[in-house]
């Protein structure tokens, strides 16, 4: 039968949990045994993941199902508690961990995607800030693995976490998706934005606009998301034929050290024999230095240097200032996480591991370009 059969004033997921109660009712499901699968759910009601999730969490929240993690869902055997059960079961809350260390509106858009399916299927989120930091990251995932939460949402720190806590989770049945960027080391769920094509296309505008001298100035430097915009890069600049110059596209944090040694790693780019005519920035917190440190230096934006925005968040408004920015699918990477999470948690043996990779889109500036004018036009003595 079809869902779509029952009631149309009320919600189609209603009409799926009033079947289901039904049949819980008839006694066709006997009180301890496994429930009718999400899979199971589609096929027989012909409805969407989204429909079939919010049905099986309603009846959970309810009482009348229990979720028992690594094995599945199953008929519930007694009244609802509001404590765990032996199995790791817990009918009242569905709690989702996020685990952000940035905070940029790339991760505030992130995270509303993320609560978005979280208001849609019933779930509730708890957040946890790691501040880049991986100690606390370790901690949030012990807490998560040994606390409660019925699955995370993880925005990996740079570097690699401890991987007991992964395996805890792991052990525990808790199960993870990676968001904007992935562990090579860890097996796992994954959705991030194209960052291959951040890096390529955005070299492919440049070159068009006549610039063979791109360097880039970084913020983080050991994570899947730099190294593949990294990749993008110099795959665009062998396209065209450019030899790529070390001095130019080195992995080294610019945003990390001290405001005098950022300033350097400017001044030296431009003492360069051929300087470059154009730089790319990682993020627009990076952006927002390098349009400091250069004005500070003298040089006028964009007349004597293009700048370039590998995302579209920061505390600059980057149209007026680049010449092309890539847009990040930051939301839409938020809610494919939680609706795979989602699947996972109602079937925690539901397929091979996801790795999805969402496109990109860019922004180029138009005809009217953005200036910034120096007052002062001495650049600072060291120090």
């Amino acid at each position: 039968m079809s869902a779509r059969d029952g009631d149309p004033r009320v919600p189609l997921y209603q009409n799926v949990k009033s079947e289901l109660l039904r049949a819980i009712a008839a006694g066709e499901y006997t009180p301890g045994e496994p429930f009718i699968t999400q899979r199971e759910i589609r096929e027989r009601f012909g409805v969407s993941n989204t429909t079939a999730v919010k049905a099986l969490n309603d009846l959970v929240v309810d009482g009348l199902l229990v979720r028992r993690r690594g094995k599945g869902t199953f008929v519930a055997e007694g009244p609802r508690t509001t404590r765990s059960d032996e199995d790791g079961a817990d009918a009242s809350i569905m709690c989702v961990l996020s685990l952000l260390h940035d905070r940029s509106p790339h991760a505030a858009r992130l995270i509303r995607g993320v609560e978005a399916v979280c208001a849609e299927l019933g779930y509730r989120m708890f957040l946890s800030d790691t501040k880049g930091d991986p100690d606390l990251e370790e901690r949030a995932l012990l807490r998560a693995a040994r606390g409660g939460a019925a699955g995370v949402v993880l925005y990996p720190v740079e570097g690699r976490a401890p991987l007991p806590a992964l395996e805890g989770m792991r052990r525990r049945g808790v199960p993870m998706v990676m968001v904007d960027r992935y562990r090579q080391d860890v097996v796992a769920d994954a959705v991030v934005a194209d960052n291959f094509a951040v890096g390529f296309q955005l070299t492919e505008h440049l070159v068009a606009a006549g610039h063979t001298r791109i360097a880039v100035l970084w913020e983080e430097t050991d994570s899947t998301s730099v190294r593949d915009r990294l990749a993008g890069h110099l795959q665009a600049l062998q396209r065209h034929g450019i030899r790529q110059r070390r001095e130019f596209s080195v992995l080294r944090p610019y945003l990390g050290p001290p405001a005098d040694s950022r300033i350097e790693t400017v001044r030296d780019l431009l003492a360069l024999a051929e300087p470059p005519t154009a730089i790319m920035c990682a993020n627009g917190y990076v952006l927002a230095g390098a349009v400091h440190d250069l004005t500070s230096l003298g040089v006028q934006i964009p007349d004597e240097i293009e700048l370039a925005g590998m995302d579209d968040g920061g505390p600059l408004e980057l149209p007026p200032l680049t010449l092309v920015s890539a847009i990040l699918p930051s939301e839409e990477i938020g809610r494919r996480a939680m609706t795979i999470l989602a699947r996972r948690m109602a079937e925690p043996d539901g397929g091979d591991v996801e790795h999805v990779v969402l496109p990109i889109g860019i922004r180029v500036r138009d005809s009217s370009t953005g200036h910034l004018r120096v007052v002062r036009t001495q650049a600072p003595g060291p120090g």
